[in-house]
């Protein structure tokens, strides 16, 4: 067992095998450690992520090194109550290869994948995609050699000892065995997620019971904003909804919280209250009532156009709108993303307890395009705070120094390679999004040998190194889990800075933490 840092608040622990990882979850699942608010298992590996004011240090290390039972000792409770039933047809373009691969017969494979219990390992990927292993040795079959762009939800797949079920249309290389109609991701069940991790599945042939789910109508509030136009699509945040891992969700949320806090206390609203997160500009808003807003984050030029005059409005500061007025926020000159608050807050259903939009996931309310019209939600607000400081942003032409951890993977890479991590600048490709930074070196990071990684954990800041040796930098809405090594994680403090940062810009990497695995002892 080895404990990772990868954050103050984050550890990775690697155990020596899959079944291990389970005995180690299933024992800190049934005697839970104080202060530990979430764990992601994988393949081979907890991430755990603990409360605030609790660090990921030694002590607890220790604690839970100590909970570490032998393998016999994990409780394989198999009744009835315990397992889920997936009816499932088997007509996957993939079967006839696997049963050659098993050395067995298309109806050999069928009935060994009945006859198994298939437990969760983990979660990720998509939401509600489990990864579902069983003891039968024959099912660890290879992906496929050209991954197909398209696999329909629903499909029914194998692939490296692991049974996944697509909860939606997703690229993919796993070996397509069946099709089930059972929904493995609805957002009118609670939870949405038929499979988290510990569950067990046993697969019947048939077809599964579906119950159409009728979304009621969409209540028309009250007249607020309509927004005339926007050069790139405009999300709802929060503080996103952490604790979903169990489902395959990430946290999501602002990219520069502090700015959306910000503009929520200008407006008299709870800091965390949802608002327009606006990437890049110009976006031209018109008020059909009269509101209160305001404005924080990149935003410098910001005009308000009444009757027939254009007057400059200050951002970080409340501001008032009456109907027919319109609202030009300009491209800024610095920075990415602007954020937008509306006295009382917007009318918006939150999903899973947030109204944050994760663009990886399609969780959460759908982006906003021209057109689109906004409600208050009219709740209780108290007087606005006066404008706060304003930290500086960089411009697409700033070299911007980032602090991370070194880890959990730097033992991956040489020295030769962390230092050319370190000292070399990355600039930022225009291809970032809310899903991570994609950065580009004038030398790729590159490993001596070409082992891969078992999927695990991945927190919000880590630095994916994946075959092309440049990095990507996982912003809010990352994948839960990744399959190639993290070298270093950015510490929390500076998110938001990242959430700012716009192509063309670089970065150069500080280690503020050496990589050293922790030690409990």
């Amino acid at each position: 067992m080895r404990f990772l840092p990868v954050g103050p608040r984050s550890l990775l622990v690697e155990l020596e095998d899959l079944e291990q990882t389970l005995a180690l979850f299933d024992a800190l699942l049934a005697d839970p450690i104080a202060g530990i608010a979430e764990i992601i298992p994988a393949a081979r590996t907890l991430m755990i992520r603990t409360a605030p004011g609790i660090g990921a240090d030694a002590a607890l290390a220790a604690a839970i090194r100590d909970r570490h039972r032998p393998l016999a000792a994990r409780d394989q409770g198999d009744s009835a109550a315990d397992v889920v039933e997936i009816p499932m047809t088997y007509d996957g373009q993939d079967l006839e290869d696997v049963a050659s691969l098993m050395g067995l017969t298309v109806a050999e494979v069928i009935a060994a994948h009945q006859a198994a219990t298939w437990q969760v390992a983990f979660c990720g990927f998509a939401p509600g995609f489990a990864y579902m292993t069983c003891d039968d040795p024959r099912f660890d079959l290879p992906r496929r050699q050209s991954p197909r762009t398209r696999i329909p939800a629903g499909s029914v797949a194998l692939a490296s000892r692991f049974c996944g079920i697509y909860p939606q249309d997703t690229p993919g290389g796993w070996q397509l065995i069946g099709t089930t109609k059972l929904p493995m991701w609805d957002l009118s069940r609670d939870p949405p997620a038929v499979l988290q991790p510990g569950r067990r599945a046993r697969f019947v042939e048939g077809q599964a019971k579906t119950h159409p789910v009728t979304s009621p109508p969409a209540e028309q509030g009250a007249a607020g904003l309509t927004l005339l136009s926007t050069a790139f699509p405009i999300v709802f945040q929060d503080d996103g909804r952490p604790g979903q891992g169990g489902q395959g969700v990430s946290a999501s949320g602002a990219l520069d919280r502090a700015a959306l806090h910000r503009a929520n206390r200008a407006v008299g609203n709870p800091a965390s209250a949802p608002a327009l997160e606006i990437t890049m500009g110009p976006v031209r808003l018109r008020a059909d009532a009269a509101v209160t807003l305001a404005l924080t984050g990149a935003a410098d030029r910001v005009d308000l156009i009444a009757g027939g005059q254009t007057l400059s409005v200050a951002t970080g500061s409340a501001f008032a709108m009456d109907a027919g007025d319109e609202l030009l926020i300009h491209s800024p000159r610095r920075g990415m993303r602007s954020y937008l608050a509306l006295r009382g807050g917007f009318r918006v259903a939150p999903v899973l307890g947030s109204a944050a939009t994760d663009t990886l996931a399609f969780i959460g309310p759908d982006p906003l395009t021209a057109g689109a019209r906004l409600s208050p939600a009219g709740a209780r607000s108290v007087a606005g705070a006066a404008a706060e400081p304003v930290p500086d942003l960089p411009g697409p032409d700033d070299l911007v120094s980032l602090p991370v951890t070194l880890g959990p993977r730097a033992d991956w890479f040489t020295p030769q390679m962390i230092d050319r991590f370190l000292t070399q600048e990355w600039r930022v490709s225009p291809q970032s999004s809310r899903v991570g930074i994609r950065l580009e070196g004038d030398q790729p990071l590159t490993r001596e040998d070409s082992l891969e990684l078992p999927s695990e954990g991945t927190e919000t800041g880590a630095i994916q190194v994946p075959h092309s040796g440049q990095p990507v930098l996982f912003l809010a809405d990352h994948p839960l889990t990744g399959g190639y090594p993290v070298i270093a994680t950015l510490l929390p403090q500076a998110l938001d800075l990242a959430g700012q940062i716009p192509p063309g810009a670089r970065i150069r990497f500080t280690a503020e933490h050496d990589f050293t695995p922790i030690d409990p002892n």
